[in-house]
């Protein structure tokens, strides 16, 4: 799966020889992961080269005559391109070259030797976990530790992941981003500082059908239980008045499982709510709070009247998205970011545009829906094969295919992600990891 990688800066720098060199800042979610040079690259690229051949994407030529401000943005914008590219193979990604590469980068540029340490790991009823780790212990890592601490079992963890968080003293819980597994959190955190930010356990999928998977497991029963709990006491969900009685009434008896039956029958439940940001929909300058889950992007949006209005973006309606930095608004202000979605509304293509700091967020959530629709539709393709005889197999695949191709059509296209296809693809036609 595509990760969103983006070069915001090339800082140039002297060296002590009286030479010069230009120094990348590698930013992952929009957060600083560390700075290199262009040799660093350079190396790490022949490395991972003689390993997986022509698996990895061209690397930028050299320049051998000095660079003209057009050349240096143009190597900074391949450079981009490049790290998002590289990220396409699980194989690669999964590597010790391409990990320790960025745990170097990490500590290097943080200045962070690899040393014990320990970490706060926060589970959703506000307790944590202690952690005794080595600073340079990547996310992939942590969570295992984590997770064999609440006893939750290895083939469950796919289905959790670690994310720094927010929980400000108003009540309000914000997600910061989802880390990534090869990011070194205890790095990350020392780089986020000013941010405030605690490392988190939360589930790590849009669809609420899912939790039927974890429900036998006391741990994962446990972990589904707290985050349910956290989302209504921070008004992620919407319970009707009777319902929160009835969900009063089994948090007080401790039935977790009746809890969760329950909860899922409710408006929003399983979501990811982002904090309140500013849309072009109907018209400019609204104010919107946005809800991601269940295949859709629901806004509540605030319109200049003060009325509210509920909108439902259904996915498959969604052909592509691209995230754009911004930059401040004003100085010293946070950097702006806008993500901006195609959407078909009653026939007809048009942009929709979110101006919201967790703008790479946003994509990643609608990565992981349309990731995972992705599997249902191969699951139900595959028990179609089992069921059909051959002689009607292929006219009734024909069917579901013609369905699929009319349903949604997908093109990955982000500014600091992913760049345009060529070609418009459909579900049957993108892999995972193309996302």
């Amino acid at each position: 799966m595509k990760l969103h990688f983006s070069i915001t800066a090339a800082e140039e720098l002297r060296e002590r020889r009286g030479g010069s060199y230009v120094l990348y800042s590698v930013c992952l979610e929009g957060f600083l992961l560390g700075k290199a040079r262009y040799s660093q690259l350079r190396r790490w690229d022949a490395q991972l080269r003689q390993l997986f051949g022509s698996a990895v994407p061209a690397f930028p030529p050299k320049f051998y005559l000095a660079m003209t401000k057009s050349m240096a943005d143009e190597r900074r914008l391949q450079l981009e391109q490049y790290l998002q590219n590289v990220t396409l193979d699980s194989n690669i990604t999964n590597s010790d070259v391409f990990i320790g590469f960025f745990r170097k980068l990490q500590q290097d540029t943080f200045k962070i030797q690899t040393q014990r340490a320990f970490l706060d790991v926060y589970l959703a009823d506000g307790s944590n976990i202690r952690l005794d780790i080595q600073t340079s212990d990547t996310a992939e890592r942590i969570l295992e530790v984590a997770s064999c601490k609440v006893g939750l079992p290895r083939e469950l963890i796919k289905y959790f992941s670690l994310f720094f968080f927010q929980d400000d003293d108003d009540g309000a819980l914000s997600v910061v981003k989802k880390v990534a597994d090869f990011e070194l959190p205890y790095v990350s955190l020392q780089s986020m500082k000013e941010l405030h930010c605690k490392l988190g356990i939360r589930k790590w999928y849009m669809d609420p059908c899912l939790d039927i998977l974890l429900m036998d497991c006391r741990a994962s029963l446990n972990l589904l239980y707290m985050q349910a709990v956290q989302e209504v006491k921070k008004n992620w969900v919407k319970p009707t008045e009777g319902q929160m009685q009835e969900l009063e009434f089994l948090q007080k008896n401790v039935n977790k499982a009746k809890f969760l039956e329950l909860i899922q029958k409710m408006q929003f439940y399983g979501y990811m709510r982002l904090d309140p940001c500013i849309c072009d929909y109907p018209e400019e300058g609204c104010s919107a709070d946005i809800y991601l889950g269940n295949n859709e992007i629901n806004c509540c949006i605030k319109l200049p009247t003060k009325q509210t209005k509920e909108v439902s973006f259904k996915i498959n309606r969604l052909r592509s998205w691209q995230v754009t930095f911004l930059g401040a608004a004003k100085d010293g202000e946070d950097d702006t970011l806008e993500l901006k979605f195609e959407y078909n509304d009653s026939g007809t293509w048009q942009w929709i545009i979110l101006y919201t700091k967790q703008a790479f967020l946003l994509s990643s959530c609608l990565k992981k829906m349309i990731s995972e629709q992705m599997m249902k539709a191969d699951k139900e393709g595959q028990e179609m094969d089992i069921k059909m005889p051959g002689s009607t197999k292929n006219s009734k695949n024909s069917s579901i295919q013609q369905k699929q191709v009319v349903h949604s059509g997908f093109i990955s296209r982000k500014r600091f992600l992913v760049r345009p296809n060529e070609e418009d693809c459909v579900f049957e036609k993108i892999r995972e990891e193309d996302l």
